[in-house]
């Protein structure tokens, strides 16, 4: 995959003017592909080497250079994949604002001092208390999994890839926060680090509790109690600063700011088209069952997924005729992304799309069916 992605970036380049759009924007999937890999890569693994490691330390009273370093590592790169993927995310979607580099290393340092102060609190339970440790994470992680089901994701296709995909979600939320859907997030990512606050100071006055007073002295106990406590705060500080001066979309506390960079339209007009969509709205709610199957007879219509023919749309009078375009018809309710954003359609259908504007000079439209309408309606225009 970094091969390819090398290799696309540098024919994006290379390419001809009317080429390289093609090739970046096939760079930019494969980018956000390998960042989210990066991600659950780091976290199933990092994470648990670096309480580990951390548990070792304060059992054994001492750190060595080459354990302090690898538990170091093992830090800042479970912080670095977390802003990795939100800045490559956001740089592979036209529909989002970009994120910064400051913006980038703000995140990096809330994940780090946030991820910091749980991994220590962590080891500090787990040197004293083993098997309630591991009772603990169990049920974290359990009821992280519930609450992100109940939160209906819409990543992967069918619904048990879909709970899989959440169970290893689950295990980053053991450890920070990590946005999954889309829309206004302040809530749950409050309520996210009220609890995450509570299970630290509980873990920790626990082992302050019941530590060994004759391995460790009272003032090395207050200085980890001071270290997990500090870092934490300043984990929380960096997130607001994030938040109120460098977010893409503005200050994300103010009472005029929304989760997405779409703000609420206004109502249509009388006499003014609604068929045509020019931007994609916010959520992006799971396709119910009677949206699924369509309306009476559309399932043994034959129609493939979907097809590409040159075509008009039928336009009303009061219309301006539009020009003749090639037009992708999908055979699916439109969710509320472009196709080559939403991980239930096959990924083949992203690269058919790109491939069609590649043979193209004209960008394609794309038509989705309208449940319980007699007719297509354009709903988005895409610009890819």
């Amino acid at each position: 995959r970094y091969l390819r992605t090398l290799y696309l970036g540098l024919q994006s380049r290379w390419q001809a003017e009317h080429r390289r759009r093609h090739f970046y924007w096939r760079m930019m999937f494969e980018s956000a592909d390998i960042s989210m890999l990066r991600l659950l890569e780091a976290f199933l693994k990092s994470a648990p080497q670096l309480v580990l490691q951390l548990s070792i330390m304060v059992q054994q009273k001492s750190i060595e250079p080459l354990q302090g370093l690898s538990a170091s590592a093992s830090l800042v790169s479970l912080a670095w994949m977390i802003a990795s993927y939100q800045k490559v995310l956001r740089d592979s979607r036209e529909d989002k604002m970009p994120m910064s580099y400051k913006g980038a290393v703000v995140q990096i340092l809330w994940h780090l001092f946030t991820i910091a102060a749980r991994a220590i609190a962590f080891a500090l339970f787990a040197s004293v208390f083993q098997l309630y440790f591991g009772i603990f994470i169990v049920t974290h992680w359990c009821i992280m999994t519930f609450w992100i089901i109940q939160g209906e994701t819409d990543f992967c296709m069918s619904k048990w890839e879909e709970i899989i995909y959440n169970m290893v979600v689950g295990i980053i939320y053991i450890f920070c926060w990590f946005n999954v859907k889309e829309g206004r997030s302040r809530y749950r990512m409050c309520i996210y680090y009220i609890i995450t606050l509570s299970e630290n100071a509980a873990l920790t006055i626990l082992w302050f509790l019941y530590y060994d007073r004759e391995a460790i002295s009272d003032f090395d106990a207050l200085i980890l109690v001071c270290v997990v406590s500090s870092s934490f705060a300043l984990g929380i500080f960096f997130m607001f600063i994030y938040y109120c001066l460098l977010h893409p979309n503005g200050p994300i506390f103010s009472h005029r700011s929304v989760g997405c960079i779409f703000r609420q339209e206004p109502a249509p007009v009388p006499g003014s088209p609604v068929e045509a969509v020019t931007s994609p709205p916010r959520s992006l709610p799971r396709t119910t069952g009677g949206e699924r199957d369509g309306a009476p007879g559309e399932r043994d219509s034959c129609v493939p997924v979907f097809q590409v023919r040159p075509s008009t749309l039928p336009t009303p009078a009061a219309r301006a005729p539009r020009t003749e375009r090639p037009v992708i018809r999908i055979d699916l309710p439109r969710k509320k992304y472009p196709a080559w954003d939403a991980h239930f359609i096959d990924r083949r259908l992203r690269k058919t799309i790109l491939a069609l504007e590649y043979a193209s000079p004209i960008t394609p439209c794309l038509q989705y069916r309208t449940p319980g309408a007699p007719q297509e309606v354009l709903e988005y225009e895409t610009t890819v």
